[in-house]
C-alpha cells in the first residue's frame, strides 16, 4: 500500500516556525543550513504535523519509501544489522560497518532527507563517534539517531558520559540533527518514573541535542507529560493497537518513528508467502501474503485494536510481523 503523508508531515522546504515541543521558545532552524538538513529540521518545528518517519534497512527500501512520497527517511538499526546477520544494539564492527555502507549507497539517490540510526555509537568515544557523524554528514545524511542504552542490554548510559558524546558529535557536525533516544522505557520489565526520562532529555538538549526519543512509552497521559517537559521536539515509536498519528499530533509529539516495524512486517510477509505456496500451493496476495484492513479491524493481532489513521486511508495488518526478540534471536543477539 501506498500512502502519501506529505499533508502529515509538513512540506519540508521552510525554515520552521514552531516553538520546538515542551518548554518555552526554541529556533527553530539555524540560518545558513543546507537545503536538506534545514528541510529536515523544519520537518520537525510544524505543530500539529508531525513527521511520520518510515525506517528502511537497505537501498532498496529506501528508494521506494522515497518514491512513494514520504518526505524524510530513516535507517532502522535492528533492520540494518540482521540483514548483516548481526543483532541490533550490541555495538558490533560488523553492523557500524554495514550501517556506513547504506548511507554512503544512499548519497545523492534519495529525493528526500535520510538519517541513521547508528544504535549508541558502537562503543566508540566520543571522538569515533563524532567521527562518524562527521563522515555520515558527508554522505549526505541530514540527522542521526543516537540511544544511550549500553550494548547488549547492558543497562544505560551515564547521562554525564552521554552528555560528552552529544557533545563532541555536535562539535564535529552542529547542522546534524541529532536525536537523542532514551532507554529508560525500552525493553525494560518494570520502567522507572518518567522523572527519570525527563531528568536525562534536560541532560541530552542542554548538551546539544536537537530532539528527544522515548520509545517504550504509549500511555496517552505520560506522553502528554512528556511534551510538556522536554524542551525539544519529542520523538515516539509507533505502537500499532495503541497509536494514531492523528491524536499522537494533537498531543503535540513532532516526530513518528515506525523503527523495525516495517523491516520485521516485511519478514513476516515473506515467511506468510512462502508458507502458503508451500501448505496450499494458493495464490499469495499482491501484498505478499498480507492485506489492508478496514479501519475498524485488527492491526497487531489483538483482534479489534484501534487503526492506524491515517486520516481516511486504510490500514495495513501488522499483525504477521516478526517479533523483535524472535528477529534477535534469529540474528544470535539477545531475545
Amino acid at each position: 500500500m501506498t500512502t502519501d503523508t506529505r499533508n502529515l508531515a509538513g512540506t519540508g522546504n521552510g525554515a520552521g516556525t514552531g516553538d520546538g515541543g515542551g518548554r518555552g521558545p526554541r529556533a527553530a532552524v539555524a540560518p545558513g543550513l543546507a537545503p536538506h538538513l534545514a528541510a529536515f529540521h523544519a520537518l520537525h518545528h510544524d505543530p500539529g504535523h508531525p513527521l511520520l518517519l518510515p525506517n528502511a534497512w537497505d537501498s532498496a527500501s529506501a528508494l521506494a519509501l522515497a518514491d512513494a512520497g514520504h518526505p524524510a527517511i530513516g535507517t532502522t538499526s535492528l533492520g540494518v544489522a540482521a540483514a548483516y546477520g548481526c543483532p541490533d544494539g550490541q555495538g558490533h564492527p560488523e553492523a557500524r560497518d554495514a550501517t556506513l555502507a547504506l548511507a554512503r549507497r544512499l548519497a545523492g539517490r534519495l529525493r528526500c532527507p535520510y538519517t541513521v540510526d547508528i544504535e549508541g555509537g558502537y562503543g566508540g568515544d566520543p571522538e569515533q563517534v563524532a567521527a562518524l557523524a562527521a563522515e555520515l554528514t558527508d554522505c549526505g545524511a541530514a540527522g542521526i539517531n543516537l540511544e544511550d542504552g549500553l550494548p547488549g542490554g547492558g543497562g544505560l548510559q551515564d547521562p554525564t558520559r552521554q552528555a560528552e558524546l552529544i557533545r563532541a558529535v555536535k562539535e564535529r557536525a552542529p547542522d546534524l540533527f541529532l536525536n537523542a533516544r532514551i532507554d529508560t522505557h525500552w525493553l525494560v520489565d518494570t520502567p522507572p518514573p518518567l522523572s527519570a526520562a525527563l531528568a536525562r532529555a534536560e541532560t541530552y538538549v542542554a548538551a546539544g541535542a536537537d530532539g528527544v526519543f522515548v520509545p517504550g512509552v504509549t500511555a496517552e497521559a505520560e506522553l502528554a507529560v512528556l511534551v510538556g517537559g522536554i524542551a525539544a521536539p519529542l520523538n515516539v515509536l509507533f505502537a500499532p493497537g495503541r497509536h494514531t498519528v492523528r491524536h499522537l499530533a494533537e498531543l503535540g509529539v513532532r516526530r513518528i518513528s515506525t523503527g523495525s516495524l516495517l523491516f520485521r512486517t516485511a519478514l513476516g510477509a515473506a515467511c506468510a508467502a512462502a508458507d502458503a505456496l508451500r501448505t496450499s500451493g494458493a495464490r499469495p496476495t499482491e501484498a505478499g501474503g498480507a492485506a489492508p484492513t478496514p479501519a475498524n479491524g485488527p492491526v497487531d493481532g489483538s483482534g479489534g485494536a484501534p487503526a492506524y489513521d491515517f486520516g481516511g486511508a486504510p490500514v495495513y495488518d501488522f499483525g504477521a510481523a516478526l517479533a523483535y526478540e524472535e528477529v534477535q534471536r534469529l540474528t544470535g543477539g539477545r531475545g
